[in-house]
């Protein structure tokens, strides 16, 4: 059997560049959503770059809810820059304080960088956005791609998972229509038995025994139920197989496969075993089709 290429919307992926004294970090993480749903956390100042990163993963990913988090973190000089006018201006200040009170201890510089508008957190500046922006983009392509890859392989499980329930309800359709064909000939022998108890010594015309028989076997007959169910779940393994995003395709085709389950539900006979039989059957088939559905709310 050809190996499944659909995706899961499940994943998580992280990516790390460095350059210049610029060092990126950038995580995603996503989960299942009806559409594309992008949430991005990025530091204060570097809201210019949102624009891009936003394309960037539109380009690349199709369904699902993205968390995106950007992180910078100290590799040199550029990555911490000290507002000096600020800094002198609050040294000049603790001194005038010192000389004031006479005090003996010299500034403390640790305590200066923390006080506000000492360090200057707003982002790179002008001349440095596009070589940061370069930093971004190799680091969502190496994240998108390792993302991809999990998706890829959960798609993989999610599909052989999803192929043996499709061939578990396969067996009990066949076996539904086995027991629907086989309670024609009980019920016609029951019918006959309780109109010979009714009717005491007058004679049963057969005719109308089998005519009886025949309406019976016309309200149970579930054999255009199972043939449906044998084409959607043909089409069900072509979807999972094929290319592209499928997984609204696969909920539409699980809630007609639903409907033929309540329709065989419906058309169980009036005849005690074979009938418990054929609605234990048709209530696992509904049960298999529901965890189905739900796993097919994580494909792509």
């Amino acid at each position: 059997m050809a190996d499944s290429a659909v995706k899961s919307m499940t994943g998580y992926a992280q990516a790390r560049g460095e350059r210049n004294g610029w060092a990126v970090r950038l995580s995603l993480r996503s989960v299942n959503h009806r559409f594309l749903d992008l949430h991005l956390r990025l530091p204060e100042g570097w809201e210019a770059f949102e624009p891009r990163i936003r394309q960037a993963l539109r380009d690349r990913i199709r369904r699902g809810h993205v968390d995106v988090t950007l992180h910078y973190e100290s590799a040199g000089p550029a990555a911490v820059r000290v507002n000096r006018e600020v800094a002198a201006a609050y040294l000049e200040a603790a001194r005038d304080l010192q000389k004031q009170f006479r005090l003996l201890d010299e500034p403390d510089m640790a305590a200066i960088l923390r006080l506000p508008g000492v360090i200057d957190s707003a982002g790179p500046g002008e001349d440095e956005q596009e070589q940061v922006a370069s930093i971004i983009a190799s680091c969502l392509e190496q994240a998108c791609a390792s993302l991809d890859e999990m998706r890829r392989a959960e798609g993989r499980a999610l599909a052989t998972e999803m192929r043996a329930r499709l061939q578990h309800i396969a067996r009990n359709a066949l076996q539904v229509e086995s027991l629907a064909a086989e309670s024609v000939p009980a019920y016609a022998q029951k019918l006959e038995a309780r109109l010979r108890d009714l009717l005491a010594d007058t004679a049963v015309e057969p005719a109308r025994i089998l005519q009886e028989a025949a309406l019976v076997a016309e309200r149970g007959d579930v054999t255009e139920e199972v043939a449906r169910l044998k084409s959607h779940a043909r089409q069900f393994e072509e979807l999972l197989a094929g290319p592209g995003e499928v997984g609204k395709k696969l909920d539409f085709l699980l809630q007609e496969m639903q409907r033929e389950a309540n329709t065989m539900l419906s058309k169980t006979p009036g005849v005690e075993s074979g009938g418990l039989a054929i609605t234990t059957l048709a209530l696992e088939i509904k049960s298999e089709i529901e965890k189905l559905r739900e796993q097919a709310q994580n494909i792509e």
